[in-house]
């Protein structure tokens, strides 16, 4: 699991659960382009992720990273099917109010915390 979480204009951080994917230097989120995270990426490109396990939440990664690029249309499509592949076992399937984007976000920092096993 992932929670995102972006700025509010005036600093104030605002979380989200989110699926996650990653390519060779980046992280990858997939959202539609009037949601608020995405307008605060667009906005503040800077942005924390941490991801853990729900198996055992004390263990988990967080990095500190920055929107590097937004990619659109059939790409952000196909890739929220392939997410929702992943992690549900079904394509995505609902219908899409707005533009689906990829967000490729650049690891800037990096840390690991908790108990292993």
């Amino acid at each position: 699991m992932l929670v995102l979480t972006t700025l509010f204009a005036d600093g104030r951080p605002h979380s989200h659960l989110m699926w996650i994917d990653a390519d060779d230097d980046c992280l990858l989120i997939n959202t539609e382009t009037d949601r608020v995270k995405c307008k605060h990426l667009r906005a503040d490109p800077r942005c924390s992720l941490v991801v853990f396990s729900p198996a055992n939440p004390y263990r988990f990664v967080e990095v500190r990273g920055t929107a590097i690029e937004f990619v659109g249309g059939l790409a952000a499509r196909t890739h929220i099917d392939e997410l929702a592949q992943r992690y549900r076992g079904t394509p995505y399937g609902r219908p899409v109010a707005s533009h689906r984007v990829i967000v490729r976000i650049r690891p800037d920092r990096l840390s690991e915390r908790g108990p292993t096993g």
